[in-house]
């Protein structure tokens, strides 16, 4: 009978312990699920990243490349922490909504369960000397502990289920609890890296101040070729062509010096080929710049058309990266499409990322990559991104690792 009436302080504990531990809510519990799947898949993807650069930057002998793998790696682990916030908040949204459902449960068990034990707790504690004072009063007394001898047990049988519920709602309490402290840890981390990451890439201008003058007459070109093209489409066709133009002068042999014996000189062997289906080969490995929801496929239709490439709705503030290693054509804002990133990469290829908010990276600049590009806005965030092949878009989803 005791361990019966031990379950009025318990339901009053569901009660005192529901707004102990907040999370964002999400609408739909599979949409929730999901979402703590992708984060963990992405958490999981961005700290293996992260260890391949770290350990890249230490063989590194050149100072500019072991920068460059450094800054790609702290960018990996901020995409690590960012992932791990999003899988921490999931998980206390779904603690959040089990706890909601078992305390409308137990609240419509409460009251009946409350009643029964009151009324038995008042027999239980009737003073069998009272008996004496009134005729009668014994067969009663006795006549009711065999009630009682007999209820018990039926009592207990038919509130197994609440206990039940009850010792499910203290797990559910000690798990939010949880997941508040891991939320709180990631936090912590997401701040300490973004730190570090802002010294790096501090360091790194200064070390390269001397090769601003090259980089800003480059950026202005850039610049004044987005304040031509009508539309995003031409200018990137315009940095395709600019950009081709580039690699064939690249190619182009030397001068060569005038032979001391003219008469034995010999034609020199041409340049090898590219092997055929070279240009088919896209940059390898190929990652998403962001971490976060999709909110738009390849292809699908909407209201400006079809779809050229992913949109992303990612945390605000996420950390944007290069989806590989390149080059970059144009940083800077354009017409409605925030700041963007357009990156060359070898054998045609190019990729396109619009959305960003702050940039951390020059026209001209080599990039390996996973290379932190800047931040996503902080409201409303969305990050596009195209990849294309000889100008025409192609859905990076197939060439992601």
């Amino acid at each position: 009978m005791k361990r019966l009436f031990l379950l009025l302080p318990a339901l009053a504990l569901v009660s005192a312990s529901a707004g102990a531990v907040r999370a964002p809510l999400y609408d739909d519990p599979a949409a929730t699920r999901e979402a703590l799947r992708r984060a963990l898949v992405e958490r999981r993807q961005a700290e293996r990243r992260s260890v391949q650069l770290e350990a890249a930057a230490a063989q590194a002998v050149e100072a500019a490349e072991k920068t460059a793998r450094e800054a790609a790696a702290l960018a990996a682990r901020i995409q690590q922490a960012e992932a791990g916030i999003s899988a921490a908040e999931a998980r206390i949204a779904l603690v959040d909504r089990e706890r909601a459902s078992l305390r409308e449960e137990l609240g419509s068990q409460q009251a009946p369960v409350v009643r029964l034990t009151g009324a038995l707790q008042q027999f239980s504690r009737r003073p069998v000397a009272l008996a004496v004072l009134r005729p009668g009063s014994i067969k009663e007394i006795v006549y009711t502990r065999a009630v009682l001898a007999s209820a018990v047990p039926e009592v207990r049988r038919r509130t197994a289920h609440l206990r039940a519920r009850l010792a499910r709602s203290r797990q559910l309490r000690r798990e939010a609890e949880a997941a508040a402290g891991v939320l709180r840890a990631e936090e912590d981390r997401l701040a300490a890296r973004r730190a570090e990451l802002a010294q790096l890439e501090t360091r790194q201008r200064l070390a390269s101040r001397d090769a601003s003058g090259s980089a800003a007459r480059e950026a202005e070109r850039a610049l004044a070729l987005a304040e031509e093209a009508r539309d995003l489409d031409a200018l990137l066709d315009e940095l395709d062509d600019a950009g081709a133009l580039r690699r064939r002068l690249a190619a182009l042999p030397g001068p060569v010096l005038r032979p001391a014996r003219p008469e034995e000189a010999r034609l020199a062997a041409s340049a090898p080929e590219e092997p055929a289906g070279a240009a088919a080969r896209p940059p390898s490995p190929y990652l998403l710049p962001v971490t976060g929801r999709t909110v738009r496929g390849f292809g699908a239709a909407y209201s400006g058309g079809t779809s050229a490439g992913i949109v992303f709705a990612p945390r605000g503030g996420a950390q944007v990266v290069a989806p590989a290693e390149g080059r970059v054509a144009f940083a800077g804002p354009y017409r409605g499409y925030g700041s963007i990133v357009i990156i060359e990469h070898e054998n045609g290829w190019t990729s396109l990322v619009t959305g960003l908010a702050n940039l951390d990276v020059r026209v001209g600049e080599a990039l390996v990559g996973g290379a932190p590009l800047g931040s996503a806005a902080q409201r409303r965030p969305v990050i596009s991104l195209e990849l294309r092949r000889g100008g025409e878009p192609v859905n990076p989803l197939a060439y992601v690792g």
